[in-house]
């Protein structure tokens, strides 16, 4: 294998991370206009939201498989010309039908871009090389949640909403000549035998608990919808660990997660992540509705965590060389849950720099931890294995995701519904969200600090100190 000399490969592959960050916040500001544009509410918008959510968690599982059958380089090139598509089809979008198909659309690219993305990247970088790698990866994918909030405001504001989609076109264009330049083809590869009976359970099983996530969080349907469709999708998943037990070539294979590290990253990473997911929806509504900020200045306030963990990019591979992850993943999911839970503090007297002070912190930190999870995830996994591997990450990602906006709305409501719920939502309400989803994301730390000291050495390029003498 290659040693990885220059960040070009992470550089050209970070595009797709770069749209797909770039466009969820950017849609997040421009909802009330496109729904006042094609003549619906935009609660009702939010189906688009959701819809994208589910092709991901639909597609996702396979993708693994389409990068071994029709090669990583060739199915990425084409998931982010699918999702110029869906991009222009939004942007033609004239009914609200119209735009939920677009959105899924452009779902079933963003689905293929990161995690074959992620896979072309393992298998193209030796291991010593994966943290650094990781990190370079993510830079440009961080410029997006930094651009989006106050590009898609100024966007909507000063010129139309169609052009939050039409951007997407010339980025992709410039990504599929820049991945056909400097890409390799890579070595041929013999794909698994498809297991379509796991497909379709695991697409429900995903799809449902997403779909259903999303509902309850942000109701643009009656929200017994949501209870139900995530009672499918528990049954759903439940069928296919018991299809999984006898197939001989499961799409995601529970036998990964024997590697002790594998699973580490994907049940700490998981449940970091409820606490880290539930921040972009958290933290706008309550500068908006708690503080009385705009949407526009409330993203100049945000943008400074995305700052944060631009930053942090550049000191990662040597953080982790100086602590290994059992340490630096430790301890940072203490001070990143302690950086959550200080969002409990904030009031409209609170000044304005401490607050973007906290949130920049706060997103080093929260950057650094996801650099070495992602790079944890695949220290032991051979590159026969990575398909697997990045396949059932990328779902763990997507369910806590939603598991976080999720659990962040239910406490939102058990805390209005006590106090009454008459004025609504109340910045007691906010803080005591934040308060309960810091409280998850501190257990990630358990996970961590039972590895050994030298976990994942060879990746981190960390030493643990000798013990000293009896």
């Amino acid at each position: 294998m290659p040693r990885l000399n220059a960040p070009i490969t992470p550089l050209v592959l970070a595009v797709s991370l770069f749209m797909e960050q770039m466009d969820s916040t950017v849609i997040a500001t421009s909802l009330p206009a496109i729904a006042a544009d094609i003549g619906t509410s935009p609660v009702s918008l939010k189906l688009a939201v959701t819809s994208y959510l589910v092709a991901l968690a639909i597609f996702i599982p396979i993708s693994g498989w389409m990068a071994d059958r029709f090669g990583a380089k060739h199915v990425f090139r084409l998931a982010i010309g699918i999702f110029a598509m869906g991009s222009v089809a939004c942007a033609f979008a004239g009914s609200i039908e119209g735009f939920v198909l677009a959105r899924f659309l452009q779902g079933i690219g963003g689905s293929m871009m990161t995690p074959v993305g992620r896979l072309i990247l393992v298998r193209a970088t030796r291991r010593e090389d994966l943290v650094s790698a990781m990190a370079w990866l993510t830079i440009p994918a961080l410029i997006g949640p930094l651009l989006g909030p106050p590009l898609g405001g100024f966007l909507t504001t000063y010129l139309s909403w169609h052009w939050i989609f039409w951007i997407n076109v010339p980025i992709s264009v410039a990504g599929i000549l820049l991945v056909t330049r400097f890409l390799e083809d890579g070595a041929p590869r013999e794909p698994r035998p498809i297991d379509l009976p796991g497909f379709v359970l695991c697409g429900l099983a995903v799809a449902g608990i997403v779909f259903g996530m999303s509902v309850v969080s942000l109701p643009a349907l009656p929200i017994a919808y949501g209870y139900a469709t995530i009672a499918i999708g528990l049954a759903a998943s439940l069928g296919y660990v018991r299809h999984a037990r006898r197939a001989p070539f499961p799409l995601l294979d529970p036998a990964m997660l024997r590697h002790p590290l594998f699973r580490a990253g994907i049940l700490g990473g998981s449940l970091f992540r409820i606490g880290i997911g539930a921040i972009p929806f958290l933290l706008p509504l309550m500068l908006q509705l708690g503080f009385g900020l705009d949407a526009f200045h409330s993203g100049l306030v945000t943008f400074v965590a995305a700052a944060g963990a631009l930053s942090s990019k550049f000191v990662a591979r040597r953080a982790f060389r100086a602590f290994g992850f059992r340490d630096l993943l430790g301890f940072g999911a203490l001070a990143s849950a302690l950086f959550i839970a200080i969002n409990a503090s904030f009031t409209p007297a609170t000044p304005v720099a401490l607050i973007m002070a906290c949130l920049y912190a706060g997103g080093v930190l929260r950057s650094l931890y996801f650099t070495g999870v992602n790079a944890l995830v695949f220290a032991e996994v051979t590159d026969a294995d990575s398909s697997q591997a990045t396949a059932i990450n990328a779902v763990a990602q997507q369910i806590s995701l939603a598991t976080g906006v999720a659990l962040a709305g239910a406490i939102l409501d058990v805390s209005s519904r006590a106090r009454g719920g008459a004025a609504g939502l109340t910045l007691a309400d906010f803080h005591t969200a934040f308060l309960g989803v810091a409280g998850v994301a501190v257990i990630a730390a358990a996970v961590f600090l039972r590895l050994p000291r030298e976990a994942g050495a060879a990746v981190s390029g960390h030493r643990a100190r000798p013990a000293p003498a009896e």
